[in-house]
């Protein structure tokens, strides 16, 4: 089991991801012209476009709830943290090849690092939690 200095530092973590989350769907999903505008350096004039991005904001959005669902108890939501993490490797994968095509411009780095970031400190999190755990505990 982990001792309350980790989980602590885990409910550190899981209220971070969910700030970087807020504040990403605060702008995608609140200003969604304008940050599609700053990501792709071209104007969101098609609605269908618009409803499709804007309901990736959205999606980013659940995630800012997620992560505040873990942090009330790290151990017990790894599930969630399981979902979002592979969301956000998927989600920057997808943008850095849009980067490196020349599509997004350089303020998406922002969000790559920012995921990536997290991904990593995900995994951290899991090797936490399976070398921690009994054999009759299961992971998720």
């Amino acid at each position: 089991m982990m001792n309350q200095k980790e989980i602590k530092r885990f409910r550190v973590l899981f209220i971070a991801a969910a700030l970087w989350n807020l504040t990403g769907a605060v702008f995608g999903y609140f200003n969604t012209s304008h940050t599609f505008s700053v990501i792709f350096g071209r104007e969101l004039t098609d609605p269908l476009y618009f409803a499709i991005y804007q309901g990736a904001w959205g999606t980013t959005l659940m995630y800012f709830l997620g992560y505040l669902i873990v942090a009330y108890n790290p151990v017990r939501h790894s599930g969630i943290v399981l979902i979002g993490g592979i969301g956000k490797v998927g989600y920057a994968v997808k943008l850095l090849q849009l980067y490196m095509a020349g599509i997004a411009s350089s303020a998406a780095l922002i969000v790559i690092i920012g995921d990536f970031t997290f991904a990593f400190l995900f995994c951290w999190y899991f090797y936490r939690l399976i070398k921690l755990r009994t054999p009759q505990q299961t992971l998720l």
